[in-house]
């Protein structure tokens, strides 16, 4: 099993930016696919980015293309994401996941999740 631990979220104005983190520790697949997704109040998990193990391969929801950016760093262990132009619906708790395979922008086919980050968007 993979823990995660995200950090980064908070309390930002409308054209703001955040940058969210999440550590991976544990055990750690030789593939492991690293992805955010966010839920807002009464709405479903939405997918947001994804990254390959090894960082070639990225996907982002259509929502975020262009303003979000995913990454992640020379140890394979931490993702990031990368949040400019931030919007008031952008607001949700964002979560981490990580899986074992391909990069996938289902949220089934994750394994594993972190606790969750609040990121709040103030118009």
């Amino acid at each position: 099993q993979v823990q995660l631990v995200e950090s980064g979220g908070g309390l930002v104005q409308a054209g703001g930016s955040l940058r969210l983190s999440c550590a991976a520790s544990g055990r750690t697949f030789s593939s492991l696919v690293m992805g955010w997704f966010r839920q807002a109040p009464g709405n479903e998990r939405e997918f947001v980015a994804a990254i390959s193990w090894s960082g070639r391969v990225t996907k982002y929801g259509d929502s975020v293309k262009g303003r979000f950016t995913i990454s992640r760093d020379t140890t394979k262990t931490t993702v990031y994401l990368q949040m400019n132009s931030l919007k008031p619906e952008d607001t949700a708790v964002y979560y981490c996941a990580a899986r074992d395979g391909i990069t996938s922008t289902s949220a089934p086919l994750y394994t594993d999740w972190g606790q969750g980050t609040q990121v709040t968007v103030s118009s």
